[in-house]
């Protein structure tokens, strides 16, 4: 939020003649179960046999920032972008457009924003560092931690709810989620209300049976966590990750609807403008409880790198949950509260997060030497150019060049695991809302 910015969130828009008949805020729930039930969801991917978990690299091209297809992610509808690229020591980052429409300030790198399911990595690395220090095992069931919580909870273990192959209901797509936002930005759901969501549904599959991305389970996680340590999940992400890497721009907030500054301001974007005015609303101000340790916490694209790089260069974990972190599900691209990327130079690691009027994509190589992280300040990245631009923006950032074709390759055959594709299936469909002046800018920082 701007300094000047009042303490609270901007009005909603006020309803056009065509419709008066529902209250803003009434509304403002409406829009938002627009680009649900994945509040804080992966962009899935698509089924693919497990490979390896190292592919050598293609030989090293020159550096290049994607500078032009961010100004035309700005051009298509996007508010904001930032990007930024490691190769070995340098890092590299680059943004376009504004971080807040009602001011014009251009989007800074340091920028902070919701991370949706990036948060999921962190939370897994927790789990795994219990793990190894032998304090919970992955066999372990629902049940030995959460005794009555959730239904067939001894037949559900802690490894399939990181895996996602639990069979539970997605408590994103129940729409009693978003009821209470009608009239209130900040109402506050307990982690357990999430559950009892997921519960009253009847599972997708048995467990183990097949694989199905569920934000249920890791809100289970973060109560497994608190189960084991008897502290709150976030404090644990704190103490064994945040502190230790200094990731001081990090937050876990539980409560607090509004982002720390500094921060870009999130949007939801191409929506009808009988709705909202020009086509776009301002979603910052929202309860992260509404995600919690599956998608509620707050970082930077830096932040982000820093954390990826230290995860997959064994800083973090033992060899034997390194091994675990890797270890893909037979039937689709998700590790251990990571996804496996193909690209034109090699194998990735990384995770993507959607949270209302956020969207970021974060890849890393094995040895670390390699980084690509892609933040926006809207979710709805919808038209088919811009999602290509998306595409190629993040190729570029982790090959230095777009590759044979200007998109990124899955690591399976058919191509449904794109990050255009991937989009595509999460979000609904909208028209594109009103560009933007882009602002751009490029730096150079240390690593």
């Amino acid at each position: 939020m701007n300094p000047a910015s009042p303490t609270a969130p901007p009005p909603l828009p006020a309803p056009s003649a065509a419709r008066r008949a529902m209250p803003r805020r009434r509304r403002f729930a409406v829009l938002l179960a627009a680009v649900l039930p994945a509040v804080c969801g992966t962009l899935p991917a698509a089924a693919a046999p497990p490979g390896p978990s190292v592919t050598a690299p293609a030989p090293e091209q020159a550096p290049v920032m994607p500078q032009s297809e961010l100004d035309r992610i700005v051009a298509g509808g996007v508010p904001g972008v930032i990007a930024l690229r490691r190769r070995g020591s340098e890092v590299r980052t680059a943004t376009s457009g504004t971080s807040d429409r009602r001011t014009g300030d251009p989007i800074r790198a340091g920028d902070r924003l919701r991370i949706g399911s990036n948060t999921k990595t962190f939370v897994a690395t927790v789990v795994l560092q219990l793990a190894g220090e032998r304090r919970l095992r992955l066999t372990d069931t629902v049940e030995r931690w959460l005794p009555g919580l959730v239904p067939n909870g001894s037949g559900i273990t802690i490894r399939q709810l990181l895996h996602h192959t639990s069979g539970l209901y997605d408590y994103t797509g129940d729409p009693r989620l978003l009821a209470p936002y009608a009239t209130d930005r900040a109402h506050y759901w307990p982690p357990r209300g999430l559950v009892a969501l997921a519960a009253s549904h009847p599972p997708l599959f048995p467990p183990g049976a097949s694989w199905s991305y569920s934000n249920t389970n890791y809100v289970l996680l973060g109560l497994v966590i608190e189960a084991v340590t008897g502290r709150q999940a976030d404090a644990e992400v704190r103490e064994r990750v945040l502190r230790p890497l200094g990731l001081h721009r990090t937050t876990f907030p539980l409560r607090n609807p509004r982002l720390p500054h500094p921060h870009t301001r999130g949007y939801l974007t191409n929506l009808p403008v009988d709705t909202a005015p020009d086509g776009v609303l301002d979603s910052t101000v929202l309860s992260p409880s509404i995600a919690w340790t599956s998608g509620g916490m707050v970082s930077t694209v830096g932040d982000l790198a820093r954390f990826q790089r230290a995860l997959l260069t064994g800083r973090l974990l033992r060899p034997a949950q390194m091994r675990e972190l890797t270890t893909v599900v037979p039937g689709s691209d998700y590790g251990t509260g990571i996804i496996r990327w193909d690209t034109s130079c090699g194998t990735a690691w990384g995770h993507d997060g959607a949270f209302p009027g956020y969207l970021s994509i974060a890849l890393t190589s094995g040895d670390g030497e390699r980084q690509a992280v892609l933040a926006l300040n809207t979710d709805r990245v919808l038209s088919e150019g811009t999602l290509a631009d998306v595409d190629t923006a993040v190729e570029t950032l982790y090959c230095g060049s777009a590759g044979p074709g200007g998109r990124q390759r899955p690591a399976h055959a058919d191509g449904a695991g794109e990050p255009g594709e991937r989009l595509r299936r999460f979000l609904p469909s909208a028209a594109p809302g009103t560009p933007v002046v882009a602002a751009s800018r490029a730096t150079t920082q240390a690593p």
